[in-house]
Order: C-alpha cells, then structure tokens, then sequence
C-alpha cells in the first residue's frame, strides 16, 4: 500500500488514526506515552503487529529525554513500559516488543545511559525492518494456498493498517494479487467498531482487488451459496496448541466454516505465538467499554441504559483452524506437535 501505519518523525511517534478511516487519512502525532497510551486503547493504532511496533517507539519516547544515572533510567524505563502495557491485554505483541526493549537495557546496563538510549532506538528500528521481512515472507508462504478463481472470507482487518506497511491476512492477497492471480474478496463489516467495513473496504480499494461488504451475520447465507471458498484471518494472540485469539467474531466464522467444510487459515508472525500458555483457555481476552455498541459513528442506536456485554476478541479452537500460515512456514495439525518448530524459531532469534 505504500503509506507507512506508524513511523519515527521529528523525535515524535506519528500514526495513522485509524478511528478517521475512511473519511479521513489523518496521521496522529504522540509527543509523550500518555498520548501513545490513549492511540492504543482507543484503536488509532491496531492490529497484533503494528501495536507491537508502537509500544517499542513508545518505551524509547518515554525514555529519550531522561537526564540522570543508570538506576533513575531504569526505573523510568520500567515505568513507561508497565504503563503502556497496561493499554490492552490480548495482542501479545505489544508485550514482546516491551520485553525486547528490557531486554536490550538488561544486556547493556554497564554502559552509559546515551549509549543505552541509541541502542534502545536501533532495536525499535529493528522490530519495524523484521515486520518488514516477516510479512512478506509469510505473504510468500500463503499466497501457495491461493488458486485462480478462489473466492476468499476475511474477518476485521489484518492489511497494512495492523502491521507496518503490507499486512498478515490482506498480505497473502496482496502477494496473489502482485502474482496476477484471479480471485474476489467477501469481508464482513466487524462489529462493533466496523474494521472491517472502515479499514479493510478501504485497504482492498486502494490494491483494486475485486472486494464485497457484508454484514456480520451474512457469513453464513454467503457460505451456504458457495459464494466463498476459504477463508484467511489474522490473530492476535496464538497458543502453543494452536488455539488462535483474534477479533470477536472470527470463532463464529471458524465454525461457520467447519459446517460448511471450507478451509479456514490463520496468518500471524512467530512473534504472535504466546508458547508460554498451554491452550487459549488463559489468553487474557479484553473486555470494552459499553458505549461501543450502543453509539455507532455517533448515533445512538440502543438505550443508553442498557447492560451491555463487550468483549473485543474471542478464541477459535485449534481444531477449526486449517492451517496457520507464518514467517517460519505453513504449520498444520496436530499443532502440539508441528508448532514445536514455532518454539525452536523463536529461541533462535534470541
């Protein structure tokens, strides 16, 4: 697509604000964490890979203009990174990349504090130059499960906008299309928020990729008349079992899927593999704010007294999951067994 999600300029962080899309292309400046804190909470920055890369940008804006010793630095730089990650808590991205940036004071503490600051920016630029590789690499893996004629289901939106610049799920379609492939795109419009309606819609206009809209609870009849045939969503969090988190929603169009014996893939970087937990029974699923489902772009479209019950993503079984497509191959089940690979990838980037 061409236009970077979110980028150093000016020793600021500047952003898209994805909550203007598509009126607007408006890119946000964050100045200080408390403004980057706000960009993530409230979705002006999303999607697992691109909050990733906004969380390592914002531990080194919150520590760039520290004057002091080595022990004032570090118990500033380990408040600003338990403060953004307090943001939210499902896409484990945000945490790696916190973890990398302590990682990189931890091994170099010896040292001056400007040095550690320039080591801290260089890792920052690191993680957006792999987001970089990771999505081609596994829009090169994916694009193999694409055939002439597909037409593909996606849910939310997992294009540019939630990764750096090229996408996780849309980047498969992208490299098809690069590859001059013929296929069509159905995508649902994502409630509450419409990423899919907003973001995606907008993502697949700019690429000219034959692209459809429809509602949430289309999927189905869509499924039923043949009009898809495989269906490619991101994730956000992926447990050793295979188990995927993913925007609310996806679990319904998995099983949807299931019935209607239509492959469903997930394509999400080693980097949003959480091997620490055994299933997605404890991926930590974030719960939001009422007003999200009863005000749409600023209507009000139920009583604003109603309960309310808001989570933001939900949790696909592994064995609904065809196949998970990542920059370290395609894995297929049994997960237990094939994601071993996953595990070992990870120990040798550290």
């Amino acid at each position: 697509m061409n236009i970077e999600t979110i980028r150093w300029r000016d020793n600021h962080i500047e952003l898209i604000d994805q909550t203007k899309l598509p009126e607007k292309l408006v890119f946000l400046k964050c100045r200080d964490i408390k403004s980057l804190h706000d960009a993530i909470k409230m979705l002006k920055v999303r999607g697992a890979p691109a909050i990733g890369i906004a969380a390592a940008l914002g531990a080194y804006l919150g520590i760039k203009n520290f004057k002091g010793g080595i022990t004032g630095f570090e118990k500033q730089l380990n408040g600003v990174i338990k403060y953004i990650g307090s943001s939210r808590p499902t896409a484990v991205n945000l945490f790696w990349a916190l973890e990398r940036m302590k990682s990189v004071f931890d091994k170099n503490k010896k040292y001056p504090v400007e040095k550690i600051k320039k080591l801290l920016f260089e890792e920052t630029t690191a993680i957006i130059e792999e987001d970089k590789i990771t999505t081609r690499r596994m829009a090169s893996y994916g694009v193999s499960l694409i055939k002439n004629n597909d037409s593909i289901l996606t849910h939310c939106n997992a294009g540019a906008l939630a990764t750096f610049d090229y996408g996780t799920a849309l980047g498969v379609l992208y490299k098809a299309r690069e590859d001059k492939k013929r296929f069509r795109v159905f995508f649902d419009e994502t409630r509450p928020l419409l990423q899919g309606a907003r973001l995606t819609a907008w993502e697949l206009l700019r690429h000219k990729i034959d692209a459809t809209l429809i509602c949430d609870n289309m999927a189905a009849v869509v499924m039923r008349k043949g009009l898809v045939n495989k269906v490619f969503v991101g994730a956000d969090r992926i447990a050793a079992n295979g188990d995927v988190a993913n925007k609310i929603g996806t679990y319904s169009v998995a099983c949807l899927a299931r019935l209607h014996k239509i492959p469903f893939y997930v394509v999400a970087p080693v980097s949003t593999f959480d091997m620490s937990l055994e299933s997605g029974a404890t991926i930590p699923i974030e719960f939001r704010k009422p007003h999200e489902l009863i005000w749409i772009k600023g209507i009000q479209v139920a009583p604003k007294d109603i309960k309310v019950y808001n989570p933001a993503f939900d949790v696909t079984p592994n064995e609904l999951v065809s196949a998970i497509v990542t920059d370290a191959g395609i894995f297929r089940p049994p997960y237990k067994k094939s994601l071993l690979k996953v595990k070992e990838f990870k120990l040798n980037q550290l």
